[in-house]
């Protein structure tokens, strides 16, 4: 795995976690709690920072797609995880296994150990 494609996966990580939290917030705090309560000056800033942060989860996905060459079954999966509450914790999760074996396998291929 060359640096650019480390550095795609390492920000699609660091995206997905923000972007699994803050749909349930949009859940809990905007939807709930306005409905069942006098606050609902939460809606609109949770859910532009929901969708801002959705929306660079998908393009930084699909950065990770065309640089990794993913097959397209691999990248709904974690569009999938984007759409399900807390989902991108468990995308997370899945991307940090891609990415350490990434890098063992560059590591190796350096090293002349195996033809990875």
């Amino acid at each position: 795995m060359d640096i650019k494609t480390a550095t795609a996966l390492h920000r699609l990580r660091l995206i997905s976690i923000p972007e699994a939290l803050s749909f349930p917030a949009l859940i809990i705090f905007g939807s709930i709690l306005s409905r069942v309560s006098d606050i609902d000056f939460l809606m609109k800033p949770l859910g532009m920072l929901h969708g801002v942060l959705f929306t660079i989860y998908i393009l930084l996905l699909l950065d990770v797609w065309s640089k990794t060459k993913w097959p397209l079954k691999r990248v709904a999966f974690f569009f999938l995880m984007a759409l399900l509450p807390f989902g991108g914790l468990y995308g997370d999760k899945v991307l940090k296994r891609h990415e350490a074996d990434g890098v063992i396998a560059a590591r190796a291929r350096r090293e002349g150990v195996v033809g990875a």
